[in-house]
């Protein structure tokens, strides 16, 4: 079903480093939603499940009553006013965030459409390294890639050298 968008460069860059540091037996807690990306991991044998929507800034019980070996976070740290909080929730030693990273030539995201769509932190990478120890987590691997546009302008032509992702594995000390 959702094939069609797999091409797409952060969802090949997302499967990749998963498949690296998650085995398809471990069970996998992925926070947010069931979204196309989780279709993907369910497609490629992984055993994935969501939380259900709830405001994750209020409410851990979800996260806190998960038996997952692992946590999945792709794209959603950005969304949420006390990651800190959610971090320490987790009961998982294993860990896989993926953050869109604050670009100096462009402002944070926000959808003029949707009030709930918009992105309260975009982080540099040490800003999540910090988050992430002052957690209690280990960072155990780390990469970053591009997402350039197919636009004409400065902005453009910034994004086909400037890193806009970056994903991180970690494991709880």
């Amino acid at each position: 079903m959702y094939e069609k968008t797999f091409p797409n460069k952060r969802f090949k860059h997302t499967l990749q480093f998963l498949r690296k540091h998650v085995d398809t037996s471990q069970t996998i807690l992925d926070l947010g939603v069931k979204n196309p990306f989780s279709e993907i991991m369910i497609s490629k044998g992984y055993n994935v499940s969501n939380t259900s929507g709830e405001d994750l800034d209020e409410d851990h019980s979800a996260i806190e009553k998960s038996e997952a070996e692992v946590v999945t976070a792709f794209e959603i740290f950005e969304h949420l006013l006390s990651p800190y909080e959610v971090l320490k929730s987790i009961n998982s030693d294993k860990l896989i965030i993926s953050v869109p990273l604050r670009l100096w030539f462009a402002s944070a995201y926000r959808s003029s459409t949707d009030e709930r769509d918009r992105h309260f932190h975009e982080f540099e990478d040490w800003q999540l390294d910090w988050l992430l120890e002052k957690t209690g987590w280990v960072i155990k691997d780390r990469e970053k890639w591009t997402n350039p546009v197919n636009k004409v302008g400065l902005r453009p032509l910034l994004r086909r050298f400037t890193p806009r992702y970056y994903i991180v594995y970690a494991e709880r000390v």
